[in-house]
């Protein structure tokens, strides 16, 4: 079953940092904010996230990605990333949240990659390897270890 990694947050700016727990609101996790409100945070990017596996893979290519490294809150294991699609719901431990869109890559995680190469993870040039942006739809708490359940 897909699970819980790490979770990330920061008072802005990258690498968001790992916490064992969080308090998660309609406006995302507890402790956590952006230094650009234009392009991140808000209602409909409350929620980062990312797979582990992928990050795993960028680091096989020679990337040097960890989990927050990109601004991810939530770095997944165990989720099949070709599934995930706009309006789909996930429950990680007691919250519910919805998939709104794929995150574009911005210049501020390019230290993450190879000669600043943050397009590496842009849906546009890369679709399957984008992390995605989502609303919380049900507050609550989530832990690292946490299980993660597509519901339909």
């Amino acid at each position: 079953m897909p699970s819980v990694h790490s979770l990330n947050v920061s008072l802005g700016g990258v690498p968001k940092l790992p916490v064992s727990q969080v308090k998660v609101s309609l406006n995302g996790l507890e402790g956590d904010s952006h230094n650009d409100l234009k392009h991140h945070g808000g209602l409909s990017r409350a929620v980062c996230l990312y797979s582990l596996e992928l990050i795993d893979d960028l680091k096989l290519e020679g990337h040097n990605i960890y989990p927050g490294s990109t601004g991810e809150n939530i770095t997944i294991k165990g989720l099949d990333w070709n599934v995930l699609e706009s309006g789909l719901k996930l429950k990680i431990g007691g919250v519910v949240i919805i998939l709104t869109n794929p995150a574009t890559p911005c210049n501020t995680i390019s230290s993450s990659f190879n000669l600043g190469n943050f397009s590496r993870i842009s849906v546009k040039k890369h679709p399957l390897w984008s992390r995605w942006y989502a609303s919380v739809v049900q507050e609550g708490f989530m832990e690292v270890g946490d299980n993660v359940s597509l519901l339909l």
